[in-house]
């Protein structure tokens, strides 16, 4: 009782449009758009027949929802440690805009509407897979951020779930080409992640999050495993068409844009400098969304 009267207290003098606008950035809107563009375009390329409207939005809804439950329990988890980062002190728990118990129930409570949305009004197996989405990342990734760097594969596993969800929803069973998807997305994590870590590698040491470049301050492995994964998506990305999902267009253009990814990768891992990683986070963001969108475009 003493620590949820301390928990209101420490909300006092906030007003209710500060207070609304921190429930909805715990939720990181932003990287829940991405994995719903990845759902989304997982549902239309396992759909045949008629589209299934009511279902797609079904199934959005509850998955952006399980995006938002788990966004908001990873910053409950990692309150203490986001206090002692520049990028993450600003976060409403940090300042008090939302009282841990406040963001624990909120986070519980999204993750378990999510779930019972997909249940009844999706399909069990897609329902088993967000699951599997918030025990991986929130009891086992988030925890293992501060013991090993092998938590950043570990996370890769949940955080590329989201287009094999979306096929899952549409079609209630998981082929090869769904197997692909999620492959694409598992390995477009590790540069993605890596050019982050790299970027702000000292107060992630501050905080004792043993990401790769704190762990090896050199840079070689974290450069070594950016090129490497990047080359392993390369090949990937053009499974779609192999397995004929998607067109002659999506190859040429899936080709286009994992050289292009490809190249920024290496003088990234190349320089080693925070303003080459950045531009390689940058490339990371462009480049999935359009993947994507060329295979939703080009769907056969």
């Amino acid at each position: 009782m003493e620590t949820v009267t301390a928990d209101i207290n420490e909300t006092k003098g906030i007003g209710v449009r500060e207070r609304i606008a921190a429930f909805v950035e715990l939720t990181k809107p932003r990287i829940a758009v991405l994995l719903v563009l990845t759902s989304a375009a997982g549902f239309y390329l396992a759909s045949h027949g008629p589209f299934d409207y009511a279902l797609f939005a079904n199934s959005m809804i509850a998955i952006a929802m399980l995006a938002f439950g788990v966004a908001t329990l990873n910053q409950y988890w990692e309150r203490n440690i986001d206090k002692l980062m520049e990028r993450t002190s600003t976060r409403p728990l940090p300042t008090s805009k939302v009282t841990p118990t406040e963001s624990l129930i909120f986070g519980i409570g999204l993750c378990s509407i999510a779930e019972i949305y997909l249940l009844l009004l999706v399909n069990p197996l897609t329902a088993i897979l967000g699951l599997i989405v918030i025990v991986g990342y929130v009891l086992v990734y988030t925890p293992l951020k501060t013991r090993t760097s092998v938590s950043t594969a570990i996370g890769a596993i949940p955080g590329a779930l989201p287009p094999l969800m979306g096929w899952t929803a549409a079609a209630n069973d998981i082929t090869l080409a769904a197997w692909a998807l999620f492959a694409m997305q598992f390995l477009w994590q590790f540069p993605h992640f890596m050019a982050i870590a790299w970027m702000y590698r000292e107060e992630y040491a501050k905080a004792g999050i043993l990401m790769l470049p704190v762990v090896e301050p050199s840079g070689r492995l974290t450069s070594r495993q950016i090129v490497q994964f990047t080359v392993m998506l390369l090949p990937v990305s053009l499974a779609p068409f192999f397995f004929a999902i998607s067109g002659f267009v999506f190859l040429i253009g899936a080709i286009i844009l994992g050289v292009a990814f490809l190249i920024v990768s290496i003088q990234s891992a190349r320089a080693k400098t925070n303003e080459m990683a950045k531009r390689l986070l940058l490339a990371s963001v462009i480049y999935l969304p359009l993947l994507f969108i060329l295979m939703v475009a080009d769907k056969r």
